[in-house]
């Protein structure tokens, strides 16, 4: 699930409760993530949704890259979108990743 770069980068954490409307939901995110694999000092994506909490994290080359997608025209509609209809409540953090590091178990399964 890793698809993070190389330190340092940025991070944007978008953290959601949804509401119970579903129409276009899912088409209007996976052309955001579309859309955002295609703007400069794009950098990747993860996303992982359980019932109604949601946390999708975007990772980005610089600051200057985070604010022109959040002016892309397109983006600013599916916020708009968002708050009028598929979100309870979200909150947007952005943060500068200096570090990390992981584990990943050996498969045992052959």
């Amino acid at each position: 699930m890793n698809q993070a770069p190389k330190p340092p980068y940025y991070a944007v954490i978008f953290t959601n409760v949804r509401t119970d409307f579903e129409p276009g939901y899912a088409e209007t995110a996976d052309r955001m993530v579309a859309l955002a694999a295609e703007q400069p000092g794009y950098l990747g994506f993860e996303s992982v949704r359980e019932n109604k909490d949601g946390i999708s994290v975007s990772y980005w080359r610089d600051l200057e890259s985070i604010k022109a997608w959040k002016a892309v025209s397109e983006h600013t509609a599916a916020q708009n979108a968002g708050r009028e209809k598929w979100y309870k409540s979200y909150t947007t953090r952005i943060a500068l990743v200096e570090r990390e590091y992981s584990f990943e178990a050996e498969d045992t399964t052959a």
